[in-house]
């Protein structure tokens, strides 16, 4: 059998997740074609580029309409693609404002569409459930609450575990992250993530500045921001001018894992902040229409993951106008001086770690039934 399979991801994450699953995949079927929207981890796994994703990459209701035409122009290349090769299944990450219409468009052309990283439809714009049910095979779920929800609605789902659960690992000790970067061994650490979005880092970069200057009042510490690929390094140094901050080029889990505390950007980051034990605290802000517009359709207890996953409020959170260089860096101290603080959160860390963990190779996991499905369509086939 040699399946054609189309892949998209519009995210860095999910780009990652993809990746992972393309490389499982393929150990079954080596000679497999797959193409479809890609970041340069699917690509380094062999998928062939129709869309580059990094030209999906928008937050925000308000930040999205400008980007309209130029994201419809992507839809269409990627439709097009799909209806010349006709793959045997779609495997589509993410995105759900972008996937989701996809997905609509190649049921109709009669291709079984799988679903990795679930449209977080138990927050907002439930909906999307009706759509979900209409046009997806199964949904691939990375959060272990999800699964339950999905089972309520009557949308065939499968809790696979979290990919990063079994990846997320520094690469160095501490003691040589600190001499490779040139940091003071007596000092604390602090490691700033202000997202892996130029926009979205632009916009969290002044308060954080703010903070890195008043938590450097306190006592001399270190600062580190490791720089995303979508970023770089030069975006912040331009932006940076006598700060303490030290910009380096990506290591952010080394940077995480030997960091005291860990300003994140809220997403992905907290994820792996949370599986490396690190205390951390989490942040955002999108313009105030996109604001205003997500409090009138969001409905979360909690806007940071960790905490939906922790199902309490383990992680300090600082949205939008809360987000002020002050608060950044009280929180910050208080997690570096109070000791019961740093020894609760560290102890609600692990259990989240422990809820992201499953028996098993999640991607694994994700290719079995995604073979399941493909070898099922064979054998009816003939």
């Amino acid at each position: 059998m040699h399946p054609k399979i189309l892949v998209s991801a519009g995210e860095a994450s999910g780009d990652l997740y993809a990746a992972l699953v393309v490389e499982e995949l393929r150990s079954l079927w080596p000679e497999a074609e797959f193409f479809g929207c890609t970041g340069p981890r699917l690509r380094s796994a062999g998928v062939r580029t129709v869309v580059d994703a990094a030209s999906l990459a928008v937050v925000g209701l308000g930040e999205v309409v400008e980007h309209i035409p130029r994201i419809y122009q992507e839809y269409k290349r990627l439709i097009a693609a799909a209806t010349e090769v006709r793959p045997d299944l779609a495997i589509l990450t993410d995105s759900p404002d972008f996937h989701l219409r996809v997905a609509r468009r190649l049921h109709k052309e009669g291709i079984p569409v799988m679903y990795l990283v679930a449209p977080q439809v138990w927050a907002w714009r439930k909906g999307r459930l009706r759509a979900m049910r209409r046009y997806l095979k199964r949904v691939l779920c990375i959060f272990p609450f999800e699964e339950e929800f999905f089972a309520r609605t009557g949308m065939p789902a499968t809790y696979i575990g979290h990919p990063l659960a079994a990846l997320v690992r520094p690469t160095m000790s501490r003691d040589a992250f600190f001499r490779k970067h040139e940091l003071a061994g007596n000092r604390p650490l602090i490691a700033v993530l202000p997202g892996s979005r130029r926009g979205e880092a632009a916009r969290h970069l002044p308060a954080l500045l703010d903070a890195v200057r008043r938590l450097d009042r306190d006592r001399p510490m270190n600062f580190v921001l490791p720089a995303s690929v979508t970023t770089g390094v030069k975006f912040f140094e331009q932006r940076i001018s006598r700060s303490p901050l030290r910009v380096i080029e990506g290591e952010s889990w080394d940077a995480m894992a030997h960091a005291d505390v860990v300003l994140a950007a809220s997403g992905t980051v907290t994820v792996e902040a949370a599986l490396l034990g690190t205390p951390l605290v989490a942040f955002y802000k999108v313009s105030w229409p996109s604001w205003v517009a997500g409090k009138l359709l969001v409905r979360v207890p909690f806007y940071c993951m960790v905490n939906l996953i922790a199902g309490r409020p383990l992680v300090p959170e600082l949205m939008q106008g809360r987000m002020t260089g002050e608060n950044l860096a009280a929180e910050a101290r208080r997690l570096l001086t109070d000791d019961s603080a740093r020894t609760a959160m560290r102890a609600g860390l692990d259990e989240v770690r422990h809820r992201l963990a499953t028996h098993g190779d999640p991607a694994r996991r994700a290719a079995a039934l995604i073979q399941g499905i493909l070898e099922g369509q064979v054998a009816h086939a003939s």
